[in-house]
């Protein structure tokens, strides 16, 4: 039952998330063109949010709060690399290197 709320919840997050890169953009604060990684990257910290939730009370069978949280440094990387793809494609790169190398070397040393 409690995946269910967390589920409409991260929808309600995503629907609220689309409200702020709306209002951003129709303010001028951003182009066009950064509509979508600002999504990726407040989606990201929305799901960082939501695996500090799944720590608190860990489910049998169910995602553990690593995974979400790796699925968020993700999305926060890839939408970083989006922005910055712009100035110079070696800046995107190296973001998704670093991050990918974070989670290798977090997946390395996490204990059961």
């Amino acid at each position: 039952m409690a995946e269910d709320r967390r589920t409409l919840l991260t929808i309600g997050a995503f629907f609220l998330i689309l409200v702020v890169a709306i209002v951003l953009y129709a303010a001028n604060a951003i182009n066009w063109t950064l509509v979508a990684p600002v999504v990726l990257v407040l989606f990201g910290v929305w799901m960082l949010a939501l695996a500090g939730m799944r720590s608190s009370i860990p489910q049998k069978y169910a995602r553990d709060a690593f995974s979400t949280m790796s699925l968020g440094l993700i999305l926060i990387a890839v939408g970083g690399a989006w922005y910055l793809f712009a100035f110079n494609w070696l800046y995107s790169l190296a973001l998704i290197l670093l991050v990918l190398a974070a989670l290798a070397i977090a997946a390395a040393l996490k204990r059961k």
